[in-house]
């Protein structure tokens, strides 16, 4: 049996907000920054994120699709053993996170 619930929600037609949730809303618009008690959070320093690490429990939901390859390149992941279909991801995911990491630089 599993014990994984996914819940999925659509963006696009959220249920709409109660008067209470509204008001809670309004009321933290109008607070100033400066009155925001930020005493349970601890600052992020240069130091915290030296030793980072993404979360490990992260799996991306994998989505088929189709795409068109030049032959050599092909036979260059396959060529490395089983898993090209998995290197193919590893190879795009760091590129992402390169293009991600340097637009937010």
């Amino acid at each position: 049996m599993s014990k994984i619930v996914k819940y999925e929600l659509d963006l696009a037609n959220m249920p709409p907000l109660t008067e209470k949730q509204k008001a809670e809303l309004q009321t933290l618009t109008e607070m100033p920054d400066s009155e925001i008690d930020y005493s349970d959070i601890p600052p992020l320093t240069d130091e915290f994120w030296k030793n980072a690490v993404r979360n490990p429990f992260y799996k991306p939901v994998k989505q088929a699709t189709t795409v068109r390859v030049d032959s050599d390149v092909l036979l260059w992941l396959k060529k490395q053993g089983k898993g090209y279909q998995t290197r193919i991801n590893a190879i795009l995911r760091k590129a992402m996170l390169d293009d991600i990491e340097k637009a937010h630089g």
